[in-house]
Order: C-alpha cells, then sequence, then structure tokens
C-alpha cells in the first residue's frame, strides 16, 4: 500500500506541473455555472427543484466531460515513461506493474475528485442561492458525484490500456480522441439510427436496452436519470431511463471502472522497457 501511495504521490505533483488540475477544475467549473444559470428556466414547469433539474443538466455534461479529462490525463501514463525513458528505471523498483497503474490511478482520481467538488458544488451553492428548497436535490447531486469519479476511472483505465499498446504519446493521444469520440458520441448516433431502422422490433424491445448498459457513458446517464426526479429535464434518454431497471445501470457503473483496470493492468504488462 505503501508504494502504491507513494506512485499516487509522484503523479498528483506531475499533474500539478503539467496544469492537469487547474485545466480540469476550470472546465468544470465554467460548465457547471452554466447550466446552473441555464436550468431554472425548466423548474416550475416540472415541479421539481432547482438544483433537481441542474443535477440532470450536470449528468449531461458529465457524460461528455468527465471521459475527455480522464482521456487527457491518461493518454501517456505509459507512453509518457517510454518516450522519456524513465520506464526502465521505474520497473527496477520493487513495485508491481498492478501498483503502479493503481498509483497512478489514485492520483488522476484525486485530480478529477477536486475538479468535480468545485464545479458540483458551484452549481449547488448557485441553486440554493436562488431556491432555498434545492436542498431536496442534495442526494441527487452526491450520486451523481460518485458516480462522476467511477465514470472517470473507467476512461482512465482506458487510456491506461491504450497508453500501454500505443507506446507512443501520439499515437496514444488519437487512440484517447477516437475512444472518446467513438464511445460518448457515434455510440449514441449509431444506437439512435437502429432504433429509427428497427421500427419497434427485434433490437428495439430487447437489445437496445443491454446496448445502451454495455457503454459505461450511457450506464452512468441512465443511472442518475433513473433516480432522477428531474428525469423529464432530459426527455431524450427519459423513456430509457425508466424501463431499465436501477440496479442494472448501477450494476454497469460499477464494474465497468474494474474491467478497464484489468485490461490496463494485462497491456501494461506486454511493454517491454
Amino acid at each position: 500500500m505503501n508504494r502504491i501511495l507513494a506512485t499516487a504521490r509522484t503523479e498528483f505533483r506531475i499533474a500539478l506541473r503539467n496544469r492537469w488540475v487547474a485545466i480540469a477544475v476550470v472546465l468544470m467549473a465554467l460548465f457547471a455555472l452554466v447550466l446552473s444559470a441555464a436550468g431554472s428556466a425548466p423548474t416550475g414547469d416540472l415541479g421539481v427543484d432547482r438544483l433537481s433539474v441542474t443535477v440532470a443538466s450536470l449528468t449531461s455534461l458529465a457524460v461528455y466531460l468527465v471521459p475527455l479529462v480522464a482521456l487527457l490525463m491518461s493518454f501517456d501514463a505509459v507512453a509518457g515513461e517510454v518516450e522519456r525513458g524513465t520506464l526502465p528505471l521505474l520497473l527496477t523498483y520493487p513495485v508491481a506493474r498492478s501498483e503502479i497503474l493503481v498509483g497512478k490511478l489514485l492520483a488522476h482520481l484525486a485530480v478529477l475528485a477536486l475538479a468535480v467538488a468545485v464545479g458540483y458544488g458551484l452549481a449547488a451553492a448557485a441553486a440554493l442561492w436562488v431556491d432555498p428548497a434545492s436542498l431536496s436535490g442534495l442526494p441527487a447531486l452526491a450520486r451523481l458525484g460518485w458516480t462522476s469519479l467511477l465514470l472517470g476511472a473507467t476512461f482512465l483505465g482506458a487510456g491506461y490500456a491504450l497508453s500501454s499498446l500505443a507506446r507512443r504519446p501520439s499515437g496514444a493521444a488519437g487512440l484517447a480522441m477516437g475512444l472518446w469520440l467513438g464511445a460518448v458520441v457515434l455510440y449514441d448516433l449509431g444506437l439512435l439510427a437502429a432504433v429509427v431502422a428497427d421500427d419497434g422490433g427485434w433490437f428495439t424491445t430487447t437489445a437496445f436496452p443491454f446496448a445502451l448498459l454495455a457503454n459505461p457513458a450511457d450506464a452512468f446517464r441512465l443511472y442518475n436519470l433513473a433516480a432522477s426526479e428531474a428525469t423529464a429535464a432530459a426527455a431524450g434518454v427519459a423513456g430509457a431511463a425508466n424501463t431499465i431497471p436501477l440496479w442494472q445501470s448501477a450494476a454497469s457503473v460499477l464494474v465497468w471502472p474494474l474491467l478497464a483496470l484489468t485490461l490496463a493492468t494485462a497491456a501494461f504488462r506486454k511493454v517491454t522497457p
């Protein structure tokens, strides 16, 4: 455990020097405040407090921003060590490769947790300032917080795996952006096209819910919206959020980080100094 924590402290200092902490915090804070200001309009029609509506908006933000920040922090975690020539030295220490990855994961999660705490905290403060009844939305915000970290852990693990496979930061960056585009943007567009083409057939009624759960970004969104009182604020996925059992989306959210870290460890073991 001490070796993991030592690796985590080193990686966190590197993140500070690379300004990832500041970049992540500023991005989350800026977009959270914008959504908090813009998300107040429908509260009267929905009959819910402002914070619950803000949480629904923040869920859509987190689906795009959290994976992006995670991949930007992790794409050179291994490839960067190879390019700088520091990997052989790192592997001479009495630290297992899995411990190295877990240490990097803890450091990057700490950066992400700081960004999430600042961004979501500012959104909550803004909502409570305008609508004191928003206290009832705090459990939804807390749920969004810890699931955002799990989503981030999933894409951090995926970034480590791509970094190990590419072994060059430029190649890893390209793979990371391709993964983000595919998982966060193109995947949903493909599902939408399949649903339209299926016209209420087998794919729509049977395969579609499992296809959503197979994507960590969609499972994250479904879990938070299904447990929220403001599901109607995100009508595009309201139907799916109401039909898929909550435990299934929760299970997907919990399993994906472990699966991603397992894949990253397997890929890292094949890297030779």
